[in-house]
């Protein structure tokens, strides 16, 4: 007969299930993470000059390929940055790097990013819903247009669906935010709301990544992605 007392039994199998969640929580990593909540994308300093981890490169449009890579910069947060270092002057162009352990439909993104150089642009972006590298909503600032424009990119076709005008500086952090809710779209830029827009185009879960347009070198930090109900 079992004589231990009904609270150390309880006590046993609360203690078993939470060994348990840990574990799923840990074999699982930063995805399950991400869907349960908030997370913040970090950064390795050992990586410094080498393709930020967890991130596949890619590209919508023509020209050579992206080129991403973790930096030192002493005005990021932790003093690294994500940088699309390519220069390809190609101007249907779009690199991409895609982060591969989230998946979802609805969700807010904001990061920072620093505009640095670009002849033919200086752009950096927020996409969501990535099918694939040419299908998904993307929100860019442009520092030579000095405009924040939302789009769709449909078998690698882009279309604008909304987009405000103002001045964005090269060589500074600013501020991105994108919110996906359903069909209702919220583009912020330095913590201010600029507009929202509607579109049905792509309605399942699918990939974020960072963009730029053309030879835009730009750097990216501070990334957060929450996923939404």
């Amino acid at each position: 007969m079992d004589e231990r007392s009904p609270s150390l039994i309880r006590s046993f199998h609360i203690l078993t299930l939470a060994v348990f969640a840990v574990g799923a929580l840990a074999c699982t990593g930063a995805a399950a993470l991400a869907q349960s909540g908030a997370i913040m994308i970090p950064m390795n300093k050992a990586g410094i000059g080498a393709p930020p981890a967890d991130f596949e490169t890619s590209r919508t449009g023509q020209g050579g390929p992206a080129q991403w890579n973790v930096v030192s910069d002493a005005t990021a947060a932790n003093a690294l940055a994500i940088e699309q270092v390519s220069t390809d002057k190609t101007d249907y162009r779009f690199p991409l790097a895609i982060y591969k352990p989230v998946s979802v439909q609805n969700v807010e993104v904001t990061l920072r990013f620093k505009a640095i150089a670009g002849a033919v642009d200086r752009a950096g972006g927020i996409a969501v819903r990535l099918s694939d590298p040419d299908n998904y909503y993307v929100v860019r600032a442009n520092a030579l247009e000095d405009n924040v424009r939302f789009y769709r990119v449909v078998k690698g076709r882009r279309e604008q669906l909304e987009g405000a005008d103002l001045k964005v500086t090269a060589n500074e952090w600013h501020t991105l935010g994108l919110k996906a809710e359903g069909e209702r779209f919220t583009v912020t830029f330095d913590g201010r709301q600029l507009y929202t827009t509607s579109d049905k185009t792509f309605s399942a879960a699918g990939k974020i990544a960072l963009w730029t347009k053309s030879d835009s070198v730009t750097r990216f930090d501070q990334i957060q992605i929450r996923t939404l109900p």
